[in-house]
């Protein structure tokens, strides 16, 4: 159980300093939230190309589902700051930026998976 946790720990370390260095890099462009938007569309895409790998090799080693599935890719991504923004753009009547940035989220989203799990199977 300890080694897990370290595993999930240090998979987050890692995922949360990779999602803070998209932030100082993209949040320049504050007129769409461009960071959470990048971080979550990457995350989903490393988040296909691993179940991919793994899904055409029949097993999956727990220590590596828990560095990169849980750990990597649930720190990386954000759905919280997801929620947030959605509501800032509602607040600020922005709702048409608010429908874009939302449908976009989760049909790009979507993609990216499944072109991840395609890449992964192909690796």
């Amino acid at each position: 159980m300890i080694k897990n946790l370290l595993v999930v720990g240090l998979g987050g370390f890692a995922g949360s300093i990779c999602r803070y260095l998209f932030y100082i890099w993209l949040e320049k462009e504050r007129n769409m939230p461009l960071a959470t938007f990048t971080v979550n569309m990457l995350g989903s895409f490393v988040l296909g190309i691993f179940i991919g790998y793994f899904l055409i090799r029949g097993a999956e080693t727990n220590i590596a589902r828990l560095f990169f599935a849980v750990g990597f890719c649930g720190s990386f991504t954000t759905f919280s700051t997801f929620a947030l923004e959605n509501w800032n753009m509602f607040n600020n009547q922005e709702y048409l930026q608010l429908a874009g940035y939302t449908v976009a989220s989760f049909a790009i989203g979507i993609l990216m998976i499944f072109g991840g799990i395609v890449i992964g199977k192909a690796i």
